[in-house]
């Protein structure tokens, strides 16, 4: 039996997203030019809401953290993708492996939970106005952007924690572009009962929860657009719901093709696509919803791309 020990000092090759030299390249270039635009539309949305003061409010801090999670989880990923596709072995060391698992996790259970507060936070605003400042004070926003960091921690260090305790002995390919807790568990020698127990209690209520708040939350929201009188005000109202809508739509809707799909119809190639989604496309997408579709957003960034000062 191979030892714990042995299996902290092992390489991982990761396979990659394609096997195929001639994809190689364009694939690159295809992710280095997603990855860069991610970045500016992540950063830029983060120092727009930081430099504009008419948007210091409660919607606009959680936007800004969205931008500051979707940056760093996107960067805990592509970087490494990128590097495999010029590489000629693709190899990660055990401890960067776990590192970057780690990091992951944190990062994808936060933004569940951030787009839950979001849509907490239109509930609060649309449904009770006259309150929404007492509700969403400055203490309760960071206590729940607190929050949501604290359950991304308490995950990713249940995930990373038993994944370490497991062994390493049969093959040290992963057939995955990264460290993800299905593809590792394939490679373990050792009983992976538990880590597939706690897989999906796990994943199963970081999905379930803000999925059933998110929808509790636009159904109080939908009622109260409904009983607006003016066509003005019903269109304000799912204008600033829309965009936050289809984040959540487009999360979750990944999240659960990824995680909950019948075990008959599991394949690595639709989990690699799946993944893609989630931690490249997602990430990319974000920032261009909000801001597109946002008129104080477009507003601001107006006035900054023409030197006024807020």
């Amino acid at each position: 039996m191979t030892t714990g020990n042995y299996s902290t000092e092992i390489e991982f090759v990761l396979v990659g997203l394609t096997n195929q030299p001639m994809l190689q390249f364009p694939f690159f270039f295809l992710f280095l030019c997603t990855y860069v635009i991610t970045v500016v539309g992540n950063v830029g949305m983060m120092l727009l809401i930081v430099a504009s003061p008419p948007l210091h409010t409660p919607m606009y801090y959680f936007l800004g953290t969205l931008s500051f999670v979707d940056f760093c989880y996107s960067s805990t990923i592509t970087p490494k993708m990128l590097v495999n596709f010029l590489g000629k072995k693709n190899t990660i060391p055990y401890f960067k492996c776990m590192a970057q698992l780690f990091f992951f996790v944190v990062f994808v259970v936060a933004e569940g939970y951030l787009l839950t507060v979001m849509a907490y936070d239109r509930y609060v605003a649309i449904c009770n106005p006259l309150l929404y400042n007492v509700i969403m004070s400055s203490q309760v926003c960071s206590l729940m952007v607190a929050a949501a960091f604290t359950l991304g921690f308490i995950s990713a260090l249940t995930h990373t924690s038993f994944m370490m305790k497991l062994s390493f002995c049969k093959s040290h390919i992963i057939s995955h572009y990264f460290c993800d807790v299905l593809p590792l568990l394939n490679l373990s020698c050792s009983s992976t009962q538990i880590n597939e127990l706690l897989l999906h209690v796990i994943a199963g209520l970081n999905t379930l929860v803000p999925t059933l708040a998110v929808l509790i939350s636009y159904v109080f929201i939908l009622a109260s657009i409904l009983r607006i009188r003016s066509t003005e005000g019903r269109s304000k109202a799912f204008g600033t719901c829309s965009s936050h809508l289809m984040a959540v739509i487009l999360f979750f809707g990944s999240i659960t093709f990824m995680y909950f799909k019948p075990p008959s119809s599991k394949s690595m190639e639709q989990e690699k696509v799946s993944s893609v989604f989630y931690t490249t496309v997602i990430p990319l997408l974000n920032p261009l919803i909000y801001s597109l579709r946002n008129k104080d957003v477009k507003k601001a960034l107006r006035k900054a791309l023409r030197g006024r000062e807020f």
